[in-house]
Order: structure tokens, then sequence, then C-alpha cells
């Protein structure tokens, strides 16, 4: 699916000053890479979704930064809330930032925001759960199979629900 020109500007910009931590249900999303420092070719992503009220976190690894993976799997952590999804703040990335997750937002009546470009404080919330679950679990590594893809996932279901995160 292709980015439409205009929807960018379509998804208001929000700061990390702006958002309501009063209330559950308003999240940062983001994907951390595992490409163990090679970019080239695909390699596993997890998808960090962060609660700003509560902290809480679900990871989802994808096997590369295609938005119909990603999307899937948005979807699938949605499921997995122990609250209702209100909001969503993402970086500038078209895996992200995209006609089917605006059309998706829209439809579900979810309040859909985007950081300002280069500024990873914006999305604080989830950026230090990138550390704290993602990376102090998985390290650095490059992961790209479909077994490790697997194995990775089976991790995060362990570890969503582990309270020291």
């Amino acid at each position: 699916m292709q980015l439409s020109h205009g929807v960018k500007h379509k998804i208001p910009i929000k700061t990390f000053s702006q958002w309501d931590d009063q209330r559950p249900g308003f999240v940062g999303i983001d994907l951390v890479g595992h490409d163990g420092g090679n970019i080239s070719g695909d390699y596993i992503q997890t998808l960090d979704v962060t609660d700003v009220c509560t902290g809480w976190t679900e990871a989802q690894a994808v096997r590369n930064k295609a938005r119909v993976w990603v999307f899937e799997a948005l979807k699938q952590i949605r499921e997995c809330l122990p609250f209702k999804l209100l909001g969503i703040d993402s970086d500038n990335g078209s895996e992200l930032i995209n006609d089917q997750l605006y059309r998706y937002c829209l439809e579900e009546e979810i309040t859909f925001t985007r950081a300002r470009a280069y500024r990873k404080n914006d999305n604080c919330y989830v950026e230090q759960k990138n550390w704290s679950v993602v990376r102090r679990a998985l390290g650095y590594l490059r992961y790209d199979t479909q077994r490790e893809l697997e194995i990775i996932n089976r991790l995060h279901g362990y570890l969503r629900l582990y309270p020291m995160r």
C-alpha cells in the first residue's frame, strides 16, 4: 500500500509533555531492529508498545519492517492489552505512518499522533522500554531466521507479565 502524499500531515504531532498520563490506553509505539550492526537484507524487528500511564509494555517480533507485519502485530498486541486502546503515538517511519494504520485508527476511534522528526524524547516512554524490555533481553545481535522469530516471540510472551520491567 502506497503512502498517500498527505497522510503524514493528517496525523497531528504530539510531544511527550502533551500526553494524558493519568489514563491508561494511550501508548507509544516503536520498532527495535535486531540487525547486529549489519543493516543489509531483512532482519527481525520488535514492535514495542508502551502505555504512558501504567508503563505496561507489550512486544512482538516481526520478520522485517514491512507494514503488513507491523500492522498485524499491532492488532495482536491490542488484543493482549489489559485496557482499551485509546491512542497511539509513533515516530515518523512509513511502517507506522501509513494509510492503513491511519484508516484503522479512524475506524476504531483511536487517536493517532506522531512525534516530531528526529526527536526521540517525544516518544520517551517507549524509547525507555526499548532498552529495559527489548534490548536487555535480546541484546544487539542479528536475528533473521524464522526459528529466531518464533523463539523471540515466545520469550516476549513469557516476559510480558514479568513485574520488573
